[in-house]
């Protein structure tokens, strides 16, 4: 027996406390990666094979479902496994639309999956499915790491799907929303990491974070701090009683000379005040004595 057959759930339960501290935050990024290369290979030649009319509409990381209809299928490979399910109603579109029995290809959502028999045609579709969507997962995994440098990544080769168990309640899957055409219902499916390849994701996503940390670091700080500079334009001197005479609409007159540029309080500049289109403006820049 494969050992995938006997992989329990908490084997799926890919965000564990021994994840904790790593770069979760960063996995939508990994997502709208993943939903690019997914996408284009469900729309090439090869992909319409397969998934026929079904385009990608949204993928993103989610609680695992709580299906138990679910049938996993799990793929293994050197950085770890990743189990597959599929709604019924898809895999039934799926087979209609590619053996020509229905017009429409999303009429088999209509459809009780429960009263249909499972065949070994939908089987094999499924497995098909499986291998593909878990190829090109892996794909996604190997170009984080080496784009975050990992240079030391085993050659991506897979096994044949097998059946395995669902993930636990805890776990997190990423969810795949299929759709044939804008308007229509969605359907879905579901791949689940184990904890070895959640691993890796995580790794190229945390690797990644710290270039980025360093290159900023190594920017010189000038040119990464931020100051506030503040502009005093005018002042002027009067008498408490002619300060508490003023009425509304009356004019305080004051001369408009060089401006102070302050930094908290400090004169660093003098400038000369200008209008241009409406607007005061500082120009004439001189260093305060």
């Amino acid at each position: 027996m494969n050992p995938l057959d006997r992989k329990s759930a908490a084997d799926y339960q890919v965000l564990d406390p021994s994840l904790l501290g790593r770069p979760v935050h960063l996995l939508p990024k990994f997502a709208r990666r993943f939903a690019e290369a997914l996408g284009s290979a469900m729309g090439g030649p090869g992909g319409r094979r397969y998934w026929g009319a079904w385009r990608l509409a949204h993928l993103a990381f989610e609680r695992a479902p709580e299906e138990d209809s679910l049938r996993w299928q799990a793929v293994s490979g050197p950085l770890g496994a990743a189990a597959v399910a599929f709604e019924r109603g898809l895999l039934l579109g799926l087979l209609d639309s590619r053996y020509g029995r229905k017009k429409n290809p999303g009429a088999a959502q209509a459809r009780d999956p429960a009263l249909e028999r499972i065949t070994a045609t939908e089987e094999r579709l499924a497995a098909t499915l499986t291998g593909q969507l878990v190829d090109q997962l892996y794909q996604r995994v190997l170009e984080g790491l080496h784009g975050a440098g990992v240079e030391e990544t085993p050659q991506a080769a897979l096994e044949a799907a097998v059946p395995a168990s669902a993930p636990g309640k805890a776990g997190w899957v990423i969810r795949l929303d299929l759709q044939v055409a804008p308007g229509e219902p969605m359907s879905h499916a579901w791949i689940a990491l184990d904890q070895g390849l959640m691993s890796h994701v995580l790794q190229g996503l945390k690797e990644e974070r710290s270039s980025v940390r360093t290159q900023r670091a190594s920017e010189p700080l000038a040119t990464g701090l931020t100051v506030k500079l503040e502009g005093r334009l005018a002042s002027k001197e009067m008498t408490l009683e002619a300060l508490f005479a003023l009425k509304l609409g009356d004019i305080i007159p004051v001369s408009v000379g060089r401006a102070d540029v302050l930094l908290d309080e400090s004169r660093l500049f003098t400038a000369n005040v200008a209008e241009h289109k409406g607007k005061l403006c500082l120009t004439s820049f001189e260093d305060a004595e």
